[in-house]
């Protein structure tokens, strides 16, 4: 069986690592004795995989993880958020519990946008807006980006989905296919100068029968952290 988590990561807790938040899972699934899979191997691991990886300082209401259970495993779902998020560190609550489709794939291929909120500085409001106006009606924005060590100039205008503006906070869509655009770079194309404040990811996005959906649907507001159970995608 396999068990997606979706989970928030608001606060100080922000400022950890992916790697670190791996840790704090691992230690919370030992917590609770959640019947993990595990690879293979001289040095077995549980089979966890998470969603695309989230910026060091960014928050989120909207991150993921799958995890799969030892074959037998008769496990309570309904009640694995409640019981994990006390084993977990402040500002990581988890915020609902699905078993995944069989054949599903993995969440980082699925996934295809994200929805971010962006608290800049740097413009004025009309100053900001402005720039937005002009960014989307251009037919590239080129920065240059960095991977591997090497430096290149792309073309980030096709990854800006959609893009709005209320006072200094950017309400943004941007793709996660075939290379995730990153709230960081959208400052970069938009003006020189502008500056991060703070950053939310609200959603990740997957496309299912032609329709955008989320990997898991919450039955309220994320902020609630609800318990909510729904088969995932």
């Amino acid at each position: 069986m396999r068990v997606r988590f979706r989970f928030s990561k608001l606060g100080k807790v922000r400022f950890t690592s992916h790697r670190d938040l791996a840790r704090m899972w691992e230690r919370a699934f030992r917590r609770v004795a959640l019947p993990l899979a595990y690879t293979q191997g001289f040095s077995p691991r549980p089979r966890v995989s998470f969603g695309l990886a989230l910026p060091t300082g960014a928050e989120s209401v909207a991150e993921y993880l799958d995890v799969e259970l030892a074959e037998g495993t008769t496990a309570e779902i309904p009640g694995l958020a409640g019981r994990l998020t006390p084993a977990l560190p402040a500002g990581v609550d988890v915020m609902a519990a699905a078993v995944v489709e069989d054949g599903a794939s993995s969440l980082q291929h699925e996934v295809t946008s994200c929805s971010w909120l962006v608290e800049t500085a740097g413009l004025t409001p009309g100053q900001l807006e402005a720039r937005v106006a002009t960014a989307l009606a251009a037919e590239s924005l080129v920065i240059s980006r960095e991977r591997k060590g090497q430096r290149s100039e792309q073309d980030v205008r096709p990854g800006i989905l959609c893009c709005e503006v209320d006072g200094t906070i950017l309400a943004a869509e941007l793709a996660a296919q075939p290379r995730a655009l990153r709230p960081s770079e959208l400052l970069v194309a938009l003006a020189d100068g502008l500056e991060e404040v703070r950053v939310r990811r609200t959603s990740q996005w997957i496309q299912r029968d032609g329709a955008r959906r989320e990997p898991i649907w919450l039955l309220s507001d994320a902020t609630d952290a609800p318990h909510v159970i729904p088969r995932a995608s």
